[in-house]
């Protein structure tokens, strides 16, 4: 039986480099993906992908920009730790994953490995160079999601040929600020 995973984009595109993971999955979704992945654009519904995580999948890709301290437009492969304690609450108008994990868990999902690709946003909401309802990612981040989208089909296809990509010394387990 093939692997199950999700790839799940969040972001605001509304919010400038915050649409990354949506641009991310856009591109994904033209691409010839292994059986039993499932690639969606969540943006900011929090509670959707929180239902989605009930799924029986053997592996959760979370795309997100990732505020890291790294030059914009570098791109994060993290293994988060999530722990069970924390808030367990969802904000309408934006989302914090953490948080998402939390509800669907308190809701009775089961743990699933989660792995974040990531990227260093250079504009990110009341920051420097930002204005309201930007819609286009800047230079760097955008520069970066072939990057990301390749990153990604390489763990998909990974699942789906043995157990899943090995977590390694390179991987990172804080996930970092969501706007």
């Amino acid at each position: 039986m093939p692997s199950r995973v999700l790839v799940a984009g969040i972001g605001n595109i509304f919010l400038g480099d915050d649409g990354f993971g949506v641009e991310v999955v856009g591109r994904l979704s033209g691409c010839k993906l292994p059986e039993g992945v499932e690639v969606v654009d969540f943006g900011i519904r929090g509670m959707d992908l929180a239902y989605a995580l009930h799924d029986e999948y053997d592996l959760v890709v979370f795309v997100d920009a990732t505020l890291r301290g790294g030059e914009p437009g570098t791109v994060y492969l993290i293994e988060p730790e999530i722990k069970e304690d924390g808030v367990v609450s969802l904000d309408t108008h934006g989302m914090d994953p953490v948080k998402v994990i939390r509800l669907s868990r308190v809701l009775g999902a089961r743990p699933i490995r989660t792995l974040v690709v990531g990227c260093e946003p250079q504009v990110i909401p009341g920051g420097e160079g930002y204005d309201d309802m930007m819609m286009e990612l800047s230079e760097p981040v955008r520069a970066a999601v072939e990057e990301a989208a390749k990153l990604v089909e390489s763990l998909v296809t990974e699942v789906g040929t043995h157990k899943g990509p090995g977590k390694s010394a390179g991987f990172s387990t804080e996930w970092g600020v969501k706007s």
